[in-house]
């Protein structure tokens, strides 16, 4: 049996991901953490904060956002718990945190935890080299609650294509007030936000005179919560590290 705490349960992601727990025989929350610890008739205790849990578990996985992560590390180094982030939205300092506390327990860190996206994230590496003489955009969109722009996902995205052409793209976010020619070492990054999109993102490879586009969309937020399962089976046992799809994948 694996037991798990989840950060953020209360949140529309926490809760997806919770009931997918309680389908599984083999998984077991023990506990949540969330601001509003009454929201939900939940199966099992909900706290506040991180630190008030006396209770071991097996695994963390944390939807929520950046304004948990230090009790979250925190949490995790004094109990020596494996730690799964599904957020987005840190900043460098807070990437950096988490690059640190890795050194002491094992975390696996992706801005997207589907495992859809992260297949993608493979064809392009791929394609960028065959298609690096094309110009480069990518479109996101989300629900109109999205708080980030542009997402986690598109920037993940993003550095892949730039990691395989030598980190030699600049990303441009906004043309409205350039009124310049498109420049070659531009990536376009366009953030679309409406309605009840769960996510869709699509790499458009326009050359002369043919255009590739590459799309993924996600039809359910369930995708993403058995991508974080995944991840927390894969951490059980594993050394301190920061670990990502890829080193899922390869395993």
């Amino acid at each position: 049996m694996i037991n798990i705490i989840v950060n953020g349960c209360n949140g529309t992601m926490g809760q997806v991901l919770c009931n997918e727990i309680i389908k599984k025989n083999e998984m077991n929350i023990i506990a949540g953490i969330d601001k509003n610890i009454d929201k939900y008739n939940n199966t099992f205790p909900v706290y506040k904060d991180i630190l008030d849990i006396n209770k071991a578990a097996d695994v963390i996985i944390d939807f929520s956002n950046p304004f948990y992560l230090n009790n979250l590390l925190d949490y995790s180094k004094k109990n020596n718990t494996p730690l799964v982030i599904a957020t987005t939205g840190f900043s460098e300092t807070e990437l950096n945190k988490i690059r640190k506390f890795s050194t002491y327990i094992p975390m696996f860190l992706s801005y997207n935890m589907s495992l859809g996206i992260n297949a993608l994230l493979r064809m392009l590496k791929k394609g960028t080299n065959i298609l690096s003489t094309f110009d480069i955009e990518i479109i996101e969109k989300h629900h109109n609650k999205k708080i980030d722009a542009p997402s986690g996902t598109a920037l993940m995205i993003a550095n892949t294509i730039n990691s395989q052409l030598n980190n030699s793209k600049k990303y441009v976010y906004n043309r409205y007030s350039n009124k310049s020619q498109r420049k070659k070492d531009e990536l376009g990054i366009h953030s679309i936000r409406g309605g009840n999109i769960i996510g869709e993102h699509t790499v458009i490879f326009a050359g002369e005179d043919e255009i590739i586009e590459i799309k993924h969309s996600a039809n359910s937020k369930k995708i993403f919560a058995k991508g974080s399962l995944v991840a927390a089976q894969f951490l059980i046992d594993k050394k301190p590290a920061l670990y990502t799809m890829d080193d899922l994948f390869n395993n």
